[in-house]
């Protein structure tokens, strides 16, 4: 492998193919990366969960160019494969990926980890985490120059934050399989990291109970003094898909003003 950077196209992802999973309205952290990734000059493919986002997400992806914006429910059989192969169809490669999907049932996230039944822990293990390790499954053979990979977790992941309650071991395992798929793609120059944003008014975290005093709290303990939003998310992504971070693989990147420094 050569050691020289080489020239970067400028913007510096020209021609690069992006596949945003999870975007669910113009709130949605996974709109944000995409909307960075397009600024940089890659070309996009968007997801959206059923037939109720998509008249909110069908417009995000005409505003970007996107060539596909795809029904996904991971839970669905057969609905993950068709993404992949509408994108192999459409480009034959892939250089990006980002997953930002997350899901427990509201009587199992809202409960302390105790009351959390097996049934409910499946399947937020299910759609959180084990549908990353199927998308990369699938996406690797795509990426036969080398591409970037991305999962969103959460500083819950490794500090108790109160009410996160199922979702903290959930991002946890989450965190974990983006080490050991950037351990193993890694001599494939696919770069694997798990993102942990701070906290963000999106659809996804309104399910969490007493949000708003999470939000509050992070504003002012910040080290920046304010929170972050989905486009300090989208760019910090775009950097890691960029050359410029091309030695940067399996660590996890928090994009929350220093929040996870304070004691």
């Amino acid at each position: 492998m050569s050691t020289r950077l080489g020239p970067v196209p400028h913007p510096a992802l020209s021609g690069r193919k992006a596949l945003v999973v999870g975007v669910a309205n113009e709130h949605s952290i996974a709109y944000g990366c995409a909307r960075a990734f397009r600024a940089l000059g890659a070309e996009l493919a968007l997801t959206y969960l059923n037939d109720k986002a998509k008249p909110h997400v069908e417009p995000l992806a005409a505003g970007l160019g996107a060539p596909l914006c795809l029904p996904l429910d991971v839970e669905q059989p057969g609905e993950l494969e068709a993404v992949f192969e509408a994108v192999r169809q459409t480009w034959g490669r892939l250089d990006i990926l980002v997953h930002s999907i997350a899901f427990a049932p509201k009587q199992d996230l809202q409960g302390g980890l105790l009351d959390c039944s097996a049934a409910g822990f499946q399947r937020a293990m299910d759609v959180s985490v084990h549908s990353f390790v199927r998308m990369a499954r699938l996406a690797a053979p795509l990426m036969d120059d080398g591409g970037s990979m991305f999962a969103m977790s959460y500083h819950g992941a490794t500090k108790v934050v109160p009410n996160y309650n199922v979702m903290g071991p959930v991002k946890a395992a989450l965190e974990a399989c983006c080490r050991y798929l950037a351990y193993e793609l890694g001599p494939r120059g696919i770069r694997v990291h798990p993102i942990s944003p701070g906290p963000l008014k999106t659809r996804a975290a309104s399910g969490l109970k007493d949000f708003e005093l999470l939000l509050n709290e992070a504003a002012s303990r910040a080290p920046v003094g304010e929170l972050v939003d989905i486009d300090d998310v989208g760019y910090a992504c775009a950097y890691l898909a960029t050359p410029y971070a091309r030695r940067l693989t399996g660590q996890t990147l928090y994009v929350d003003g220093g929040v996870h420094i304070m004691g």
